[in-house]
Order: C-alpha cells, then sequence, then structure tokens
C-alpha cells in the first residue's frame, strides 16, 4: 500500500546540521514528516526508526541483516542512501526481507575529482607543512621541494564520471595518462588516458589515484604485492572508498619509502572515526595514529563530497527516490543483490 507524502515519516540518520539544511530546502514541496537522528544507523538505534516507513541513510551507518530485520519489524519498507556507495548495504537480506533500497548515483563527479587534485597539489607541494611553518615564523624551504606536474605520469584506477573528471583535470596539467578499469571509458580516452593493465598501471606511474568501488574483488587492491611493485617515491592518493588500501602495507610502504606521499579522504575503519568531533577524546586506533605521525602523509575526514551542489543534489534525489517509492514508481536508483556499481 502506497503513502502519499504527507503520510511518509523518514527518519534520517547520521544527520548534521549541512544535511539539515539542504534536505529541509528539498523538502518543501515534498512535504515529508523529517525526523533527524545524528547518531548512527546500527542495531541498537534501529528502534529510532519504528513508525518510520522510509529510513535515509549515509556511508557509515549500518545496513547488515540484523538492522534491515529491525527496521523491518519497526515498519520500515525503504531505505534511501544518500549516497553513490552500498557496500555497508546487505542486498540479498533486503531483498529477501521485501524492502526497496534506493542510492544517489552521482551528485557531485567534479566535487571529488578537484578535492582528488588538491591533495595531489598540497602533498606535492607540501601546502600542509609550509601553512604550519610560517603560523610559527618560520619561513625555511628546506624539505618543501616539489616536483612539476607537467609530464609526470599518473595512474587513474576506475574511470566512471570521477575518474573521467580527474583525468579530464590533470590533463590540463599536462600529465601523461595511463587509465585501468574493467569498462575502459571513451571519454577518458579522449583526455589522453591510455588504458593499461594494472601490473603496468602500478609499475609506471609517479601518481596512482583510486576512483573504483569496493567490491569483494578490490577489497585490498592495493596490499603489500602492489605496493611492491609500484616506482619508490610514489605518490597514492584515495577518495574513493577506505578497504581499497590495505592500511597496514602501505603503513610498511612509507616507512621504508616505497611511497613517498599519501592522500587519504577515506579510511578503512573511518566508521569510528569520521565525521565526528574527537578532539577531547583519545583515539584508539593505532594504525590511524600512526599514519598521523608521518610528514609526507594528509588525511581529509571524508570531505571530497562535501560542496553546495553536492549536498543538493544528495538530497534532491534521495526525497526524489523517496517519493518514486511512495507512488509505486521507479527511477533506476534501486539497488538488488548482483548490482555493482559503476
Amino acid at each position: 500500500m502506497y503513502l502519499r507524502p504527507l503520510e511518509m515519516k523518514i527518519a534520517v540518520f547520521s544527520s548534521k546540521k549541512y544535511d539539515r539544511r539542504f534536505l529541509d530546502a528539498a523538502n518543501r514541496d515534498a512535504g515529508y514528516e523529517l525526523n533527524y537522528f545524528e547518531t548512527r544507523l546500527t542495531e541498537a538505534t534501529a528502534v529510532l526508526a519504528d513508525g518510520h516507513p522510509a529510513v535515509a541513510a549515509f556511508v557509515n551507518d549500518i545496513l547488515d541483516a540484523a538492522v534491515l530485520k529491525r527496521l523491518y519489524h519497526g515498519g520500515t519498507r525503504v531505505v534511501a542512501l544518500r549516497s553513490a556507495g552500498f557496500n555497508h548495504v546487505d542486498l540479498k537480506a533486503a531483498a529477501e526481507l521485501g524492502m526497496t533500497v534506493t542510492r544517489v548515483p552521482a551528485y557531485s563527479p567534479h566535487g571529488v575529482a578537484e578535492h582528488t587534485v588538491a591533495l595531489i597539489m598540497a602533498l606535492n607541494r607540501r601546502i600542509h607543512r609550509a601553512y604550519n611553518r610560517v603560523r610559527e615564523g618560520n619561513f625555511s624551504l628546506e624539505g618543501l621541494v616539489g616536483f612539476t606536474l607537467h609530464n609526470r605520469t599518473v595512474g587513474i584506477i576506475g574511470t566512471g564520471k570521477i575518474g573521467t573528471a580527474v583525468a579530464g583535470i590533470l590533463a590540463g596539467f599536462g600529465c601523461r595518462l595511463l587509465a585501468h578499469d574493467v569498462a575502459p571509458n571513451d571519454t577518458c580516452r579522449q583526455h589522453g588516458a591510455r588504458y593499461v593493465t594494472l601490473p603496468e598501471l602500478l609499475s609506471a606511474s609517479d601518481i596512482i589515484t583510486l576512483h573504483c568501488p569496493l567490491t569483494p574483488e578490490t577489497r585490498h587492491l592495493i596490499d603489500g604485492d602492489a605496493v611492491s611493485s609500484m616506482k619508490d617515491g610514489v605518490m597514492l592518493i584515495n577518495t574513493s572508498r577506505g578497504a581499497l588500501i590495505e592500511t597496514s602495507a602501505v603503513v610498511r610502504a612509507l616507512k621504508n619509502g616505497r611511497i613517498g606521499h599519501l592522500g587519504l579522504d577515506v579510511y578503512e575503519e573511518e566508521s569510528d572515526l569520521f565525521f565526528e568531533n574527537l578532539s577531547d577524546e583519545i583515539i584508539q586506533d593505532d594504525v590511524f595514529m600512526r599514519l598521523l605521525t608521518f610528514p609526507n602523509v594528509l588525511i581529509t575526514g571524508h570531505q571530497a563530497f562535501l560542496t553546495e551542489e553536492a549536498l543538493q543534489a544528495i538530497a534532491a534525489t534521495t526525497l526524489d527516490n523517496i517519493t518514486a517509492f511512495a507512488g509505486g514508481r521507479r527511477t533506476g536508483n534501486e539497488l538488488h543483490p548482483e548490482e555493482v556499481v559503476r
């Protein structure tokens, strides 16, 4: 039985002030009852969604079989992800329960691409170190030598919308572009990228940037073996999914100099860290804290997507997905167990 918008209550988990601002704006015409919860969605907090036919969840919310069953028994029938990735959702369990799961397939490819290049530039020119030095009155240039991007070889792993946007920006810098993807992209080729095997990309690239989805096949794509095949001093960037990288292997490579620069906007154990203010707490993740000790590591807290344009698109598409469900329609953003993100 489908519900009219005014009868639809939506529980919004992991909501921040910026989420509320853009969701409220998108909801002016839809007229849903939006109930915001700052807490993450877990089996313990799923009770908050009781009586809500729809749940709007984010990337670090837990949507395993146990949580989905609890949501279903509380009356939830649609889970609208406010993200493109869905590796945190048990789609098989959702299908068995008869629940609909939707996502926002593309909201700010250029924003994420620009953040990727910002990490490359900041690491290369040591902007983060220079900023701190100047604030302390230290104007020494020792240790701040970078390199020109022109004629450098950049390997792009994953050439969907974001990877292709990265290729377009770096082409403007005069970089030589190598690409690897199971489905080559003609637009990426038009930017000058040459598709090669993964081993060739890893061994030939001065900079490697990751833009592929997290699947069982890509989990720890960058492991000890992959790192050992890279150039000494390579720059590695990840603005996609944290578990694409085996963090312990990367720490070892930072220590021995195989990786010369590391830029992360995601981290494989980020769910207990990112999106929260932990400045007054002792962080218990020893691997993460070890990363922070390296002067050639720059980490941002999953903010690559965080632009006004992206937040507008996420809010609008999330509510559109719910509206379609309420009306018995499909948007094409529905997910199924056999889905693979592109």
